[in-house]
């Protein structure tokens, strides 16, 4: 048992968060997380409303531990999923992509814990102004959408936790225990993992797209769209038709229409590898095998119990 300010805020086993990640994140990614001692979370992000509102049930069904949602917020529908939230009994809301002053109080008051997710300092230190529970501070290497500034977990964790008096999860670049003891030795309190979750059994994702997580290697992922919204992706055909777009320096709304719609939904829940977004972080170098998230946790938990020892004795 590893008791901290996070385990006690969701009252979880270990102080590690499955990400709400879109596309990958359903029913059984969340409540087989749950099920593993950690907090699982829905992706709401690529749900509509009844949809949204079938997999809080089935989760419920699948897990009497705890579990919340990832919402972001820039989605047109997003009062109908909060309010589907707060329907079904859901305890715990991430919020991502939006001012956290927007739901903050309105969730708490009807008893949610809300967590919302930046990619700087001074997103954290708003957040937190907003009076939103703790923060996920994420890296620019991890996968989907990410930050303007680029800057890595290594520096951003720090930087957020010195100016922060509310509990950190740190996010961007692990999969490993080994890197959730090295973020915690730089002042977080708890992990975020997504990559790692998307190659488990009970993701949702495309069985094509998880065979490219374990094919990624170093350099094969690149932080794209800044224009419109950053995001990391996989370089693929689609990828490279960005690119090329860009050498003609275009307007926001020439990548828009490059973009699309439905592109990630395609790319990692229909498995087109060729046309889709496939969206996943740097770490994927360092992903081997598909496991089920039971044994993804474990192997975690015992690799940083054994780097704490070694560092010990160093």
């Amino acid at each position: 048992m590893m008791s901290n300010k996070i385990t006690k805020l969701f009252n979880i086993q270990y102080p590690i968060i499955q990400a709400g990640m879109i596309w990958n994140s359903g029913w059984r990614l969340a409540s087989a997380s749950s099920n593993a001692g950690i907090l699982g979370l829905l992706g709401a992000g690529s749900m509509y409303p009844d949809v949204l509102r079938e997999h809080i049930q089935k989760c419920k069904k699948a897990t009497d531990k705890p579990f919340g949602v990832n919402v972001p917020m820039l989605y047109p529908n997003v009062e109908e999923i909060m309010n589907i939230i707060v329907e079904e009994g859901v305890k715990i809301v991430f919020t991502s992509a939006g001012n956290p002053k927007t739901w903050t109080s309105w969730l708490q008051e009807r008893d949610i814990t809300v967590v919302h997710v930046v990619s700087s300092v001074k997103f954290a230190l708003k957040a937190q102004d907003a009076g939103v529970d703790a923060i996920v501070a994420e890296g620019f290497e991890a996968g989907g959408h990410n930050g303007r500034d680029e800057t890595t977990t290594l520096t951003l964790i720090p930087m957020v936790k010195e100016q922060l008096s509310i509990p950190l999860i740190a996010a961007g670049g692990i999969a490993t225990g080994k890197a959730m003891l090295a973020t915690m030795i730089l002042g977080a309190d708890a992990v975020q993992v997504g990559s790692r979750f998307v190659a488990s059994e009970e993701s949702s994702a495309h069985q094509a797209f998880k065979q490219i997580v374990l094919d990624v290697k170093e350099g094969d992922t690149q932080l794209t769209l800044k224009e419109l919204a950053p995001v990391r992706l996989v370089k693929n055909k689609f990828y490279d038709e960005i690119q090329e777009l860009y050498k003609s320096s275009p307007t926001p709304e020439q990548l828009k229409e490059l973009l699309g719609r439905a592109r990630a939904k395609r790319g990692m829940f229909e498995g087109d590898l060729e046309d889709g977004e496939l969206e996943i972080g740097q770490i994927a170098g360092l992903i081997h095998d598909i496991k089920p998230v039971a044994e993804i946790v474990k192997d975690m938990v015992a690799e940083f119990e054994e780097a704490k020892q070694h560092v010990q004795k160093i």
